[in-house]
């Protein structure tokens, strides 16, 4: 607590574009719903436009759990579903990486929502 400090605003402007990158890229996604946290290293998008949604082989999305399991299987996404957080229909993302990662999982996730019939 006594340290330097002079890191923090350098640090803030970071994670302020990840949040802003993040919650920006997933509002274009349709069915998807982010909004924009004040604070923290997550986000929680609510993935309820997509409830009722079935996947390429034939499997309906029921649930935010459903989801979750269905962005690892189809894209290799780990996210966590909201409902472990008292928080269905939605779900965690962290953006504590690099803008390249963050843009990669947004890309697979949006194909990912697009894929759901």
């Amino acid at each position: 607590m006594t340290g330097p400090q002079d890191f923090i605003p350098k640090h803030n402007k970071l994670f302020k574009e990840r949040r802003d990158l993040v919650v920006d890229f997933l509002n274009t996604i349709p069915g998807l719903f982010c909004p924009r946290p004040e604070g923290a290293f997550y986000v929680y998008p609510s993935c309820g436009g997509l409830l009722g949604k079935r996947t390429p082989d034939g499997k309906t999305i029921e649930s935010d759990e459903d989801f979750v399991k269905y962005l690892l299987q189809a894209e290799g996404v780990a996210v966590v579903h909201g409902s472990a957080f008292g928080l269905a229909p939605h779900f965690r993302i962290s953006y504590a990486t690099s803008n390249e990662e963050l843009l990669d999982a947004c890309t697979r996730i949006d194909r990912a929502c697009r894929a759901l019939q």
